[in-house]
């Protein structure tokens, strides 16, 4: 979701006056630079039945869908009536609406869509409220439970939590002097909240979420110096408050973990003490496994997340550093603009609730790689002491035993295949971006060939590392798409990709394979390599491969066609 003017359109729609909303979503909104367009509110369901209204002239970007449900769903009305009701009739009308939402031009690729909730209304029936068939709260979660299953069917619609941002704001967060004076239910602060969330989703979307947490140890992961004290005595775990917090904050840096956020570790102590500690006391929730790189000495921390970054080959604004100590953070702060460092609390029993508020790793996709990314991580710590072990780079690949497989793309890898194809940019040769509907879509589409490359070795799985794509045109083909990730650099997989498209080109009845490279400011490392080929001829920004040879695949790679 982007504009080539760098500036976001959205689409608002809503049942209420969202005038306040739209001026805060603008305001405020960093890098992300919106500009909000609104349908006149209570036209909700006239707008997204009429593609010749108005409102749809304009190119969103995306989409905001506010609605109340006792305005698009008439069967709701009975339900906050406490009048007798169908389950089953409010839940066709649920589907019905959902079928509208996914009716919305294909060209919108990010839909936004608040979860229901019921303005106005305080305690239902009290303590049948969540009873079956009569009570408000129940009908609210099985219509937005429906609605979920529903939007599952369309990958670009992202329901957000409203009942969340109402909890947040508390008892202000229905105003009915607003409602009857200006018809808005919902106090500034739900507003509020609301922008924070679609903020973060915009960014998510943009690939601009964070994906490593640098961690300092003593005072931030534990309690106490392990220099000092040992790791027998750290505050960590046991009947003491300050233990159990540390313990609490480490589960959730596993929630992290398990959403595909890296950890790694910059502190000044003795790798051999802090190791031991990490490996030895009964109370750690985080193991040497759950770190992908570590940089545990006396040197100047912001030198040394500058070397972790490179290790795991990720930009410096991918990063959020965690540190008890002012001077470091402020060190860190000045040195690496960059990064990402926000004023841990004082108190350790704050960790834990600091660390569930930050936005900055939300996203709207999580994939089966994104679950192993540490896991990947720590088998390429395996892979870089092998390196060290054996005298040549050939060598070292053999003893690889490098497997490359080749998909066609398919449900099963078509989230992950999109992930990485709007959010790679170093080895990405054209940078496009599509929604994982479009590039479905273009897949099927005549003369055109997409494949997924998953690698592994005998450390273990990268999973889906690589994409490309090929266009025939009589006795050309165009290599469209190469996207890479930068954790396989370097061993093969570059090559064993084109010659996989060239041999389908020249089977296809080919005689040369181009490339056309579209230069952005982080794609360089494409660019380099493409000229490090031998057999492709450089004129401008085409490179060009005779296919009338046999093209041959890099003799230490085992490929499968699946």
């Amino acid at each position: 979701m982007s504009s080539s003017s760098g500036q976001i359109t959205v689409g608002l729609l809503s049942d209420f006056n969202i005038q306040n909303f739209a001026v805060l979503l603008q305001k405020n909104s960093g890098p992300l630079s919106l500009n909000c367009k609104q349908a006149p509110y209570g036209h909700t369901t006239s707008v997204l039945i009429n593609d010749k209204d108005d409102f749809w002239s304009a190119p969103y970007d995306a989409l905001i869908i506010w609605t109340l449900p006792d305005r698009v769903i008439p069967s709701f009305n009975r339900v906050v009536s406490f009048e007798e009701y169908s389950i089953d009739a409010l839940l066709t009308e649920v589907d019905s609406f959902a079928a509208q939402i996914r009716e919305i031009p294909k060209a919108i690729r990010a839909i936004f869509f608040p979860s229901w909730i019921a303005p106005g209304v305080d305690r239902g029936l009290g303590p049948l409220d969540l009873a079956n068939n009569v009570g408000i709260a129940n009908a609210l979660m099985r219509m937005n439970l429906r609605l979920a299953d529903n939007f599952e069917r369309d990958r670009r619609v992202i329901m957000l939590d409203a009942q969340r941002w109402v909890s947040t704001a508390g008892v202000q967060a229905w105003n009915p002097k607003l409602w009857y004076m200006s018809k808005t239910p919902f106090d500034s602060s739900v507003f509020q909240e609301a922008c924070k969330d679609i903020w973060a989703a915009m960014d998510g979307i943009q690939g601009r979420s964070k994906k490593v947490v640098v961690l300092d140890l003593d005072d931030t992961l534990w309690g106490g110096i392990v220099g000092d004290v040992g790791w027998e005595r750290l505050r960590l775990g046991g009947h003491d408050p300050i233990g159990e917090a540390f313990v609490d904050f480490q589960r959730n840096l596993k929630r992290l973990v398990n959403r595909g956020i890296l950890l790694a570790i910059a502190s000044k102590n003795e790798e051999t003490v802090a190791l031991e500690a990490i490996r030895r006391h009964p109370e750690m929730v985080l193991k040497p496994e759950d770190f992908a790189d570590w940089k545990i000495n006396w040197q100047d921390k912001a030198a040394n997340i500058v070397e972790l970054l490179a290790s795991l080959n990720l930009g410096l604004d991918s990063v959020v550093f965690l540190d008890d100590s002012p001077f470091e953070r402020a060190r860190v702060r000045e040195t690496l603009p960059q990064v990402l460092v926000p004023e841990l609390p004082v108190d350790p029993m704050q960790y834990s609730s600091f660390l569930r508020n930050l936005r900055c790793f939300d996203n709207p996709i999580i994939s089966k790689e994104d679950r192993t990314r540490t896991s990947m991580y720590v088998a390429d710590r395996q892979r870089v002491t092998l390196k060290t072990e054996v005298k040549s780079l050939g060598e070292w690949l053999k003893m690889l035993e490098l497997s490359v497989i080749v998909e066609p793309l398919r449900d099963g890898n078509l989230e992950r295949a999109a992930q990485l194809f709007n959010k790679t940019n170093q080895m990405n040769l054209s940078t496009r971006r599509l929604t994982s509907s479009e590039l479905l879509a273009w897949a099927n589409a005549e003369r055109h060939n997409l494949w997924t490359f998953r690698i592994t070795d005998k450390f273990g799985d990268y999973g889906l590392c690589g994409i490309s794509s090929l266009v025939v045109d009589g006795s050309k083909g165009k290599l469209l798409d190469f996207v890479l990730s930068c954790r396989v650099m370097g061993r093969g997989v570059e090559e064993s990709i084109v010659s996989t498209v060239a041999n389908h080109a020249k089977s296809l009845g080919c005689q040369e394979l181009y490339a056309e490279f579209l230069p952005t400011p982080k794609n360089q490392p494409c660019e380099r390599w493409l000229e490090s080929l031998p057999n492709f001829v450089r004129g401008g920004n085409i490179f060009r491969l005779s296919l009338l040879h046999s093209v041959d695949f890099p003799p230490h790679v085992r490929i499968t066609m699946a």
